[in-house]
């Protein structure tokens, strides 16, 4: 994980439709396209499918917009920031480094493909923000959902 690598700062909110609307009206955001998508991740406890509601704002530095999921990680964070995003050329290697140091994963998912490889993967220590790794994979797909934003 290098500072470099940060792109995004994810805020999970209640009011998605009003959020948005507030940042557009109050900063001036510019917001993708919106993506609904049932997301299958896996958990310490096992398989889950996630209904997510995503928007990420259309200039750097990026902030990521998640709808509320109750009874999963995307639940509102007490200080606002939910977690930090960081780009990852090996999602299980960096996860790996995390863990090392007495972090824990909470939820990650793997390529549809049947690789086995890791696309994303949430992380949680006793201290300090989550940290969601994403793989460099995803970059192109994520970079053509940025200019939705400039359409």
């Amino acid at each position: 994980m290098k500072p470099d690598d940060l792109y995004h700062t994810g805020i999970v909110v209640d009011d998605f439709d009003g959020t948005l609307d507030w940042f557009t009206k109050v900063a001036g955001y510019r917001w993708t396209d919106v993506v609904e998508v049932d997301q299958v991740a896996q958990t310490p406890e096992g398989e889950i499918t996630i209904p997510m509601r995503i928007a990420y704002s259309g200039t750097d530095p990026r902030v990521e917009l998640i709808q509320t999921v109750p009874g999963t990680v995307w639940v509102p964070a007490d200080s606002g920031v939910h977690h930090l995003g960081y780009w990852s050329d090996d999602v299980e290697s960096d996860l790996a480094t995390l863990e090392a140091t007495g972090m824990q994963y909470e939820v990650k998912a793997f390529n549809p493909d049947g690789s086995g490889t890791l696309l994303w993967a949430y992380c949680k220590g006793q201290t300090g923000p989550r940290i969601e790794f994403v793989s460099r994979a995803m970059e192109p797909f994520i970079a053509y959902w940025f200019a939705s934003a400039n359409e």
